[in-house]
């Protein structure tokens, strides 16, 4: 009895690992094709495509190839073409949120567009880093930023679209004053724990050696989340990358250092109420002057004012400038002043002594001398702190109350 033997085949293994292209390079995802290079010369920075016109002045000087650019990207940001943005927004005319941004959709994501003017020269190495940083920066208190493109002197940032309404229109309805969305002490805490752990983090932890400075706190550039009623700080990064920042230096007025050593000084425009006194006087901006604004921002969470305010003033007609920090410190030096200057809508429904320790927070921020200001990091543990005991006070008394725990006299 013979024992057939079984045939056996052998099969020469493959290369698994062809030597790449470059067309194909290793270290870009395959999802994003390839843009070519047209003799008009489209140098690309960080979203899919910025175009640079081989005759046309640009604020970011290179030669560089999109190849190379791409190569260079440690976690490859969207290059976006021009075009590509052009086409989707309808050449800038459809879904128009603000006179500078558009929501449109791109590769099958929602985004938002928004256009800005550089303010200096920068070159493209310098600017590739800036979007290298900013784009693997995650946070969930920060709408991130998915690439850019350039034009002439515009560049284009593209952002995650986050579903949802800005604080200020949250806090304060032009058609129904009486009515706001944050009718709860414990959501305008959640709004200021976030901001406070989002704006910590563009300070301190967003990669940069010495952080990053914001420059564009404000109630109408932070998002209220319409899934969860959490903040996230819009714009990270813009400043950054439309070369406002001007390096380390110290500014001294009256024989006074107006920023730590290390953080960044920049240029930009301010919104008025949210400018530090500092700003007003050197027209350039430090992380302290991030502090102020926050403060601000605070001050508005607690009673529901805008940050200025103009009213008339007697029958002569004329008109008087009110500020939320004004109003504020008057209210903590009087005697239950913190509880009647608290939002009225709120119906007295709230912790005395947080809504005091919270005012005095703001209050802290928006000191006068930048140097009594204190940093993010520590006001972060702060209002986490009182934003716990906001949820204990909460969870003890029921969340549908009606009536205030403070006898204080309004």
């Amino acid at each position: 009895m013979c024992k057939s033997k079984k045939s056996t085949t052998v099969v020469q293994p493959t290369n698994r690992n062809p030597r790449r292209t470059p067309t194909s390079p290793s270290n870009f995802p395959s999802s994003n094709s390839e843009v070519p290079i047209t003799e008009s010369r489209s140098y690309v920075y960080g979203g899919k495509d910025r175009e640079w016109s081989k005759t046309s002045s640009s604020s970011v000087s290179s030669h560089a190839s999109l190849a190379s650019l791409k190569h260079n990207l440690p976690e490859n940001p969207h290059i976006y073409p021009l075009s590509e943005i052009s086409t989707a927004t309808a050449n800038f005319t459809a879904n128009r949120l603000s006179s500078n941004s558009f929501r449109c959709s791109l590769r099958d994501r929602e985004v938002v567009v928004f256009q800005r003017k550089f303010r200096r020269q920068i070159d493209l190495p310098e600017l590739r880093d800036r979007l290298a940083i900013i784009c693997r920066s995650h946070h969930s208190s920060l709408v991130k930023l998915l690439g850019a493109s350039v034009s002439g002197n515009c560049i284009y940032l593209v952002y995650e679209f986050v579903p949802g309404a800005n604080l200020s229109d949250c806090l304060r309805n032009r058609r129904n004053p009486s009515f706001t969305s944050l009718a709860t002490w414990t959501s305008r805490m959640r709004i200021a724990s976030d901001l406070a752990h989002g704006l910590d983090y563009v300070h301190n932890s967003s990669g940069s050696g010495s952080g990053f400075v914001h420059n564009h706190i404000k109630t109408s550039s932070i998002l209220v989340s319409e899934e969860n009623f959490g903040a996230k700080i819009c714009h990270f990064g813009t400043s950054e990358l439309c070369g406002e920042a001007v390096g380390e230096s110290s500014l001294t007025v009256s024989g006074r250092i107006l920023k730590k050593s290390g953080s960044r000084g920049v240029r930009f425009e301010g919104t008025r109420g949210y400018m530090a006194p500092e700003f007003i006087l050197t027209g350039a901006a430090t992380q302290m002057t991030d502090v102020y604004a926050f403060g601000v921002v605070v001050l508005e969470l607690l009673s529901g004012e805008e940050a200025v305010r103009f009213e008339l003033e007697g029958d002569a007609g004329g008109y008087r400038r009110v500020s939320v920090v004004d109003t504020a410190m008057e209210a903590w030096k009087e005697h239950g002043g913190v509880r009647k200057w608290v939002d009225r809508r709120l119906r007295d429904s709230f912790p005395m002594d947080v809504a005091e320790k919270m005012t005095r927070v703001g209050l802290d921020c928006v000191a006068d001398d930048p140097n009594e200001r204190p940093d993010m990091g520590r006001v972060s543990m702060e209002v986490s702190k009182l934003y716990l005991e906001s949820k204990e006070w909460e969870e003890k008394l029921g969340t549908n109350i009606d009536f205030s725990v403070s006898l204080a006299p309004r």
